[in-house]
């Protein structure tokens, strides 16, 4: 069966390579303005129609494919180079129903309307939790979701915590549109002056019309409450408040929000908590338990959430190694560039799956006059 992330079709094998590695310098010279004009281009697209799906990059050795066409991610950082500038419009004028005049009508335009910036959140000492998440949760909307088929930051999952955090510090400089990945590291980046706000990855895939589907958040505890943030092209598939008594709760939650999609929720992925030191260099452990919902009756998922729940706080009671000293930062370099930064691999004893399931066949999943519904 092809598997899709964010509307990627799989068919066993990694597809074609479109994404060139060259990191470059040189801009187009007839880009806008990056920000103004990236956004711009955003806002063009989600008013004129293209839909495009919530994706979590889930192999790093695949480029993703959204809707059958190859998705772009921008590996040159910003500005962006002349040749990944281009190799957006080109995308832009294979994905939207105007094809190449929408690309001409927004490039030979010298008077772009200003777009709004949105402002990094700040608190004030006497702001509560809720009020603080839902703030950040504001920014990251603010942000909004990124149409245009091309990820202009590049997230991979193997990089430190250090690494991660100074993609993070860029998306605020830049405030550029983002999609659900790169919204769960700006999440953490923002909440990382919370100590009593945990955070942990939180991944979906789902199943529709016989294509797969994935989607990430990031989950948040406090108080002994749960949450989420995120962004989506669903509203009900981001930011969840601060009120959610268990894990199972919150779960429960995303899955009915699905099923106002005829999605089938297949697997879900929970992280452990997140360290708050930037400077860590340790990697974010992304899917400590993968639980098959569809093969797990309620009460089988109930118990293996709670030993989630267990695993994570006894997580919070463990000293987290400490960060390298300045003078040993020089000696290992950028933590962006240098493939020798030291990060810790997850082994697959180390993870937990979900182990009493329950037999027989899924049902197919639902079939809307053969119309893909993107979440």
């Amino acid at each position: 069966m092809p598997v899709s992330c964010c509307g990627t079709v799989h068919h066993g094998s990694s597809p074609r390579r479109v994404i060139h590695k060259k990191p470059g310098i040189r801009t187009c010279l007839s880009q806008p303005c990056s920000s103004v004009g990236l956004r711009m281009l955003r806002t063009a697209l989600s008013l004129e129609g293209v839909e495009e799906r919530d994706e979590e990059q889930e192999d790093e050795g695949e480029d993703p494919r959204d809707g059958g066409i190859p998705f772009i991610i921008n590996r040159g950082g910003l500005p962006i180079n002349e040749e990944t500038w281009e190799q957006m419009w080109r995308h832009v004028a294979r994905i939207h129903p105007d094809g190449e005049a929408v690309a001409r009508r927004i490039r030979g335009t010298g008077d772009l309307p200003k777009i709004p910036v949105p402002s990094v959140p700040t608190f004030q000492p006497n702001s509560s939790i809720p009020q603080r998440l839902e703030a950040i949760q504001r920014y990251i909307r603010d942000l909004q979701y990124n149409h245009t088929g091309t990820q202009f930051f590049e997230i991979k999952k193997s990089r430190p915590l250090t690494a991660l955090m100074d993609i993070a510090k860029e998306m605020t400089r830049e405030s550029l549109p983002i999609k659900c990945l790169e919204a769960v590291i700006l999440g953490i980046y923002l909440t990382n002056s919370m100590p009593t706000v945990e955070r942990f990855p939180l991944s979906f895939k789902t199943q529709f019309s016989g294509s797969h589907f994935r989607h990430i958040v990031l989950g948040v505890h406090s108080g002994g409450r749960f949450g989420a943030l995120g962004i989506s092209r669903r509203e009900d598939l981001m930011y969840k408040p601060l009120e959610y008594k268990t894990l199972t709760d919150l779960l429960q939650e995303f899955q009915v929000a699905y099923r106002r999609y005829w999605h089938t929720l297949c697997k879900v992925k929970i992280g452990h908590y997140v360290s708050h030191d930037p400077h860590s260099v340790e990697q974010i452990e992304w899917k400590h338990s993968v639980l098959d919902v569809d093969k797990l009756s309620k009460e089988e998922l109930r118990k293996e959430l709670e030993s989630h729940t267990r695993d994570m706080r006894l997580k919070i009671g463990k000293a987290a190694p400490p960060s390298p000293s300045k003078d040993r930062k020089k000696d290992m370099g950028s933590p962006l560039r240098n493939p020798g930064s030291p990060m810790r691999k997850n082994s697959q004893s180390d993870r937990r799956s979900s182990v009493e399931k329950r037999s027989g066949p899924a049902g197919p999943a639902a079939d809307v006059n053969g119309y893909q519904i993107r979440v």
